[in-house]
């Protein structure tokens, strides 16, 4: 009984010296682990020495010869102390990761502190409420900046615009499209308004979880709540739940949950979201794809600057004509340069049904040699197309050797150079030199073939004559809808209409605003008939633009730059009224204001200029239609009305324009001239406007 107790004696012992065993190891391996982060940190000190030198030195940001070699070796003194080479080859890329991200982030820091154009971080806008994908995004990307950030939720994507566009804050960070869900559509509807540029871009892998509150059953639960697009990414494991609400704000909906104490109720949300609201985890993973990852841009007032040596993707809008293979005219000159296009998505053109806008992503920089040729080729062939953003790309391409590699070999990592067409820098260049000043967007020398502007069957700049007519201003709804029934009964093209006037006198007649606006656009659908109207302040010209078939720049707002430019940002066909003391060359450089923020559906309209010529109202140049002819491949019309001032010398007018070349003309009519509140006397009756019909 005594030798049996000894060994129960001896049990015990023997444990604890195991344990004091176990916990000496532990200690030794946290001390290497201590050890190792003191490495890691001195190798990125070392990264920032090297990124300083190749900076100042301007030398290439990697050598992935280097890199190739580097690898090989570890793989080889791996093999020699008996570790796995897969795992250390794994190791290394994610160091050399972090060294290259560092080193760019240094030159990018450079790059734009150097002139002053880097944005001092102070704070940044999310959709969503602390622990959202997006605030986790957020905190990912700006963890490489040096300088404190902070972050603000917002309770929707506009905001975020809105914050960012107002000064606010910095930046803005967008999710742009999910590899389950594919894109978020109203992210890019919001991005087709918006001045803002695109600054940077996140990639971060969407882990969604269920959460509840604490002592809540996964068996309980009836009711779940989830932003949309994570309802979309989750739609497997949500469809067996009672209800499924949508919820923009989780922090607002777990206070809500929690005030009533609603144990059957859970959200979809990330981990950490979990631990900031103290909720329980019931379920993790639960979206459709385990690969589950979400593309986010980052967006600022200004453009970043990107040093040549970092790898740079561009993101541009493009909107083709409405007619066979004109995507295929755009894709084949980025295929012809070998520009790698990485992402092509439409949405379409708000109140043009059935057209569509092209979102496109591409390696390299818009300011390039390169990419200026190529865009400015993909522009020929577009009405609208305006660059987003040129930015640092997220994407790391890894060097790769063979595991059973022992030496160095062949450089196999790609290339950090942006690939280039043979001579197509070159090409550009003697371009430019060749054109001497000609490159302009309205030129001739930039494009030789004509503009062709189709509206919704109208075809302006081909080989018919086009017409538009209507009052002066709208009215009443009779008066318009009587306006639009004569022009569509005679064969007429376009309704014109002024619902915002430009009046001389502060007492005449300003027009009715939007409520004229929505009386024009109902007369047009009802006949059948494109409409155009004129767009006075900037504020209104996305709200016009949002039912407006043409938006029309008057005569006194041929100069108004910053109207130019705003209505440069919308889709819509613009007409351009000559100024009333202004020439040829002010008129085709104001269209330049319009086409360089990317709409390229412009056209021109001679009314007349000031003269001391008293006998009509303004002396109507009909030698600019040739002149501008000759010099710009954008359509011009005639604008007879507003040069006679009187009825009677309209018609006359007409004739002549069409004779020396004009694409069409735009002439006023009215049901009562004599009752007209702006511009009677010039304004047809509708016999007069029946007469020049036919005769036309």
């Amino acid at each position: 009984m005594a030798k049996d107790q000894g060994a129960d004696d001896d049990a015990p012992q023997k444990d604890v010296k195991s344990e004091d065993q176990i916990g000496a190891l532990r200690n030794e391996i946290d001390e290497i682990d201590r050890q190792l982060i003191v490495l890691l940190s001195e190798r990125r000190e070392k990264s920032r020495a090297a990124a300083e030198l190749k900076y100042s030195e301007h030398t290439p940001l990697r050598d992935q010869l280097r890199e190739e070699r580097l690898l090989s070796s570890r793989v080889q003194q791996a093999k020699e102390h008996g570790l796995d080479a897969h795992l250390v080859t794994k190791i290394f890329h994610e160091i050399i990761d972090d060294s290259v991200r560092y080193q760019q982030q240094f030159l990018q820091h450079k790059v734009n502190a150097a002139d002053g154009s880097e944005i001092a971080l102070r704070k940044v806008a999310f959709q969503g409420s602390n622990g959202s994908f997006s605030h986790l995004a957020a905190e990912h990307f700006f963890s490489r900046h040096e300088t404190p950030v902070m972050y603000n939720g917002s309770t929707s994507y506009k905001l975020v615009l809105e914050l960012v566009e107002r000064g606010e804050v910095d930046y803005g960070i967008l999710p742009i499209e999910n590899t389950t869900s594919g894109g978020i559509n109203e992210v890019y509807d919001l991005l087709q308004r918006t001045r803002l540029s695109l600054v940077g871009e996140e990639k971060l892998q969407i882990t969604p979880c269920l959460l509840a509150l604490p002592g809540a059953t996964l068996a309980k639960i009836s009711r779940v709540y989830s932003h949309p697009e994570l309802i979309l990414q989750c739609s497997e494991s949500l469809k067996d739940f009672d209800a499924i609400e949508n919820s923009f704000n989780t922090a607002a909906t777990v206070e809500e949950i929690r005030k009533n104490g609603a144990t059957n109720c859970a959200v979809v949300a990330s981990e950490e979201a979990a631990h900031t609201l103290n909720l329980q985890v019931l379920q993790r993973g639960i979206a459709n794809q385990q690969e589950n990852y979400t593309r986010y841009l980052v967006i600022a007032r200004q453009p970043v600057k990107v040093d040549e040596r970092v790898p740079c993707k561009t993101s541009v809008v493009i909107a083709t004509a409405h007619k066979p293979g004109a995507l295929v005219e755009v894709l084949k000159v980025f295929q012809s340069n070998k520009v790698n296009l990485t992402k092509l998505e439409s949405r379409p053109v708000v109140g043009n049904p059935w057209e569509e806008m092209f979102y496109l992503d591409f390696e390299g920089h818009a300011e390039s040699d390169q990419l200026q040729f190529v865009l400015e080729e993909a522009r020929r062939h577009s009405r609208f197309l305006r660059v987003l953003g040129s930015y640092p790309s997220p994407d790391i391409a890894r060097t790769e050797v063979s595991l059973a590699q022992k030496g160095a070999g062949s450089q196999k990592g790609a290339s950090n150079a942006i690939p280039r067409a043979k001579g197509t820098a070159a090409e550009a260049s003697e371009q430019k030199k060749e054109s001497s000043g000609s490159t302009k967007l309205f030129s001739r020398g930039y494009k030789s073939q004509d503009t062709i502007i189709q509206v919704k069957g109208v075809e302006l700049g081909g080989d018919s004559f086009v017409i538009i007519g209507g009052p002066c201003s709208v009215e009443s709804s009779a008066q318009i809808d009587a306006c639009a029934r004569h022009l569509k009964e005679t064969g007429g093209h376009i309704l014109r209409g002024g619902c915002f006037k430009p009046r001389t006198s502060p007492y005449s007649f300003q027009g009715l605003g939007y409520e004229g606006l929505e009386l024009l656009v109902e007369a047009g659908k009802r006949y059948g008939v494109p409409v155009v109207t004129e767009v006075l302040a900037v504020e209104d010209v996305h709200r016009v633009a949002e039912t407006a078939d043409i938006l029309q720049v008057g005569a006194r707002n041929m100069q108004n730059f910053t109207l130019l430019q705003e209505i440069g940002r919308t889709q819509r066909p613009v007409m351009l009224k000559r100024g009333m003391s202004s020439s040829i060359e002010d008129m085709l450089n104001a269209s330049e204001y319009i086409l360089s923020q990317g709409n390229q559906q412009v056209f021109f309209c001679e009314r007349g200029i000031r003269t001391f010529e008293t006998a009509t109202r303004n002396t109507l140049d009909l030698s600019a239609i040739p002149v501008i002819r000759q010099r710009s491949h954008l359509p011009v019309i005639v604008d007879p009305s507003h040069a006679a001032g009187t009825r009677e010398l309209v018609i006359p007018l007409v004739f002549a324009a069409k004779a020396v070349g004009a694409h069409g003309v735009m002439v006023e009519f009215h049901p009562k001239p004599e009752e007209a509140l702006s511009d009677g006397p010039q304004a047809l009756l509708f016999d007069q406007w029946a007469e020049m019909m036919a005769s036309l």
